[in-house]
């Protein structure tokens, strides 16, 4: 018999721990959504549909340089340095700079 209250005991133990787990990682999700909400509302605001749309387009092949560029407009916006939209053409002087250089391979056959 004391084995299985101490049995039960551990039982109910790890629930909890499961539980309160399972409670901490939804809520870690929820603030994620949370802030990508809020970033998605504050790029709708400080970009015009056609620089939104190649800043989407170019997510497909370079996600890493959209995640770059987003949080350096979220960071000027944040300053106060970004007064107007961000236009197309805005956009593309932003990415030649932020974009890596490509590098020319050249094959020699001798």
């Amino acid at each position: 018999m004391a084995d299985e209250n101490e049995l039960d005991l551990l039982r109910q133990k790890k629930l909890q721990e499961l539980q309160m787990k399972a409670q901490q990682e939804a809520a870690a999700q929820e603030q994620v959504k949370q802030a990508e909400a809020q970033k998605a509302m504050l790029m709708r605001q400080i970009l015009t549909p056609e620089a939104r749309e190649r800043l989407m387009n170019l997510r497909m092949t370079r996600p890493d340089v959209v995640e770059q560029v987003e949080e350096q407009l979220l960071m000027l916006v944040r300053s106060g340095r970004v007064s107007q939209q961000i236009d197309d053409y805005t956009m593309r002087q932003i990415l030649r700079k932020v974009m890596p250089t490509k590098r020319e391979i050249k094959i020699e056959r001798r």
